[in-house]
């Protein structure tokens, strides 16, 4: 019997080669536990019938001594992530019927080390939501405590990872989309420098923005993942070239910058005690702390969710009834287009898709957009001069515990306070990790986040590795 809540990948593979279990009996315990978790978590919307295939095939590179640390590690992935011949619907129904025709650039890398892709997993539609309530085919549960929310909007994935039916997952992030199911599932979860991982073969919600994230059980598992995926890609125009990755400034990093005035309120009260206590571990532990200021990044906010919609409006354009995906007859053109998207999209998509309309249309678009885009550029400016004089900028994950199934539904500027500490990060482009902290006195996870310079991911490694140490 494989304990699958003790597996980490170094675990895994450890165990794989000393001949303690196959590539197979490892895929097939981690089925097992899906049959018997997934029907109460809807982690996975649908369980790919090649995972034992993919795991004999494992087996054989084991056999041939050409398995990587990766070789037969199962993993759940974000149902926006196209993996060839697969359905990809990015939980909605206007693409419900979609499969890919192609492999995204992570998963071809995935393939190649060998990994056994388990399943698609659950999302908030088009990765619009923080708590994975807006998907077209049902709510997932936290496995934690199956009346609250896993987060959002990589939620499936989180909650996979959580509840042992997988042993590594892949989500996207927006704006703290990975960061924020990893607080409250308490988990390991990395929100890379944008154009650090290929975005080729990801639907798009907002491409300046959006970046393939890994999640992990410790901070190690999330070092390995990106280590594999982090890497120039010719496919994708947003890609850094590897020349441009190379960092050339050096630290001792044991300086934390803690922006006190973004959480004067809002926080709730067990989420700031918690945070009070890490720095005092992280103080005891030889790291100095310090006050800074980052006054602009109150406005990140707002800015996201001017910036965010108008993207979310172009791209989504695309999805008209006519070329792939939901149709809706109609007795013309523009009822055709009218209908399909109506029917094919859930109410947030909708409501987004005409903020960001709204944002862009004539007589608002310098209003409220180039605005904006302006805003960015400060808030991007004071982050880079802070990291001038600290190594880490430290903030909790997230103002609260995850919340009640329901409890947020209808208050939608509630729900999107809960990116109030993610959207700098996504913004500014800089990389930044969500740590488990601890636990409140219901047992809910707690978190707290580091931002780190541009490709300065190994720095939030080396941090977190040594605050999994303290805790």
């Amino acid at each position: 019997m494989i304990d699958l809540k003790k597996l980490t990948i170094e675990k895994a593979h450890q165990s794989l080669l000393n001949g303690e279990f196959t590539c197979r009996e490892l895929t097939a315990a981690y089925l097992e536990a899906i049959d018997k978790k997934n029907p109460e978590l809807n982690a996975y919307l649908e369980i790919f019938n090649d995972a034992l295939l993919q795991a004999d095939l494992a087996d054989k590179k084991f056999k041939d001594k050409t398995a990587t640390l990766l070789t037969g590690i199962p993993f759940a992935i974000k149902d926006n992530i196209l993996i060839q011949g697969n359905i990809a619907s990015a939980g909605s129904k206007i693409l419900e019927n979609y499969k890919a025709s192609y492999d995204a650039t992570v998963i071809k890398d995935l393939k190649k080390a060998g990994v056994v892709f388990l399943g698609r997993t659950n999302m908030d539609e088009f990765a619009m939501g923080s708590s994975t309530q807006t998907s077209a085919y049902g709510v997932t549960r936290n496995p934690i405590d199956t009346s609250r929310v896993p987060g959002g909007s990589s939620g499936g994935s989180a909650a996979a990872l959580a509840g042992d039916i997988a042993l590594a997952a892949l989500g996207t992030e927006t704006c703290g989309s990975v960061r924020e199911p990893s607080a409250f599932c308490g988990l390991v979860g990395l929100k890379p420098t944008y154009g650090a991982v290929s975005r080729h073969g990801i639907i798009a919600m907002g491409n300046s923005l959006d970046q393939v994230s890994p999640f992990g059980k410790d901070v190690r598992d999330t070092e390995i993942i990106f280590d594999l995926l982090s890497r120039h890609d010719e496919e994708d125009s947003t890609s850094v070239p590897e020349d441009l990755r190379k960092v050339t400034n050096k630290t001792n990093s044991k300086k934390i910058g803690v922006p006190w005035h973004l959480f004067s309120e809002g926080v709730d009260k067990e989420v700031a005690e918690n945070f009070k206590e890490s720095i005092e571990k992280l103080k005891k532990a030889g790291y100095e702390i310090v006050d800074i200021e980052i006054p602009y990044s109150k406005y990140s906010l707002a800015a996201y969710y001017i910036i965010m919609p108008a993207e979310v409006s172009t791209n989504l354009a695309r999805f008209d009834g006519i070329r792939y995906g939901f149709s809706s007859p109609g007795k013309d053109l523009m009822e055709v287009y009218k209908s399909s998207r109506a029917k094919g999209f859930g109410k947030e998509a909708r409501r987004r898709i005409l903020l960001g309309t709204y944002v862009l249309s004539h007589g608002y678009y310098d209003a409220y957009y180039n605005k904006a885009i302006k805003v960015r550029e400060k808030i991007k400016a004071e982050i880079m001069t802070a990291f001038q004089n600290v190594d880490y900028i430290l903030t909790p994950t997230v103002p609260m515990t995850a919340f009640k199934l329901g409890e947020k539904m209808d208050n939608p500027v509630s729900m999107y306070l809960c990116d109030i500490f993610s959207a700098p990060a996504n913004l500014s482009g800089v990389p930044s990790i969500a740590l488990p902290s601890g636990r409140s006195t219901e047992g809910l996870p707690f978190s707290i986040q580091f931002m780190a310079p541009h490709f300065r991911e190994d720095l939030l490694f080396e941090i977190g590795k040594k605050f999994e140490e303290i805790q």
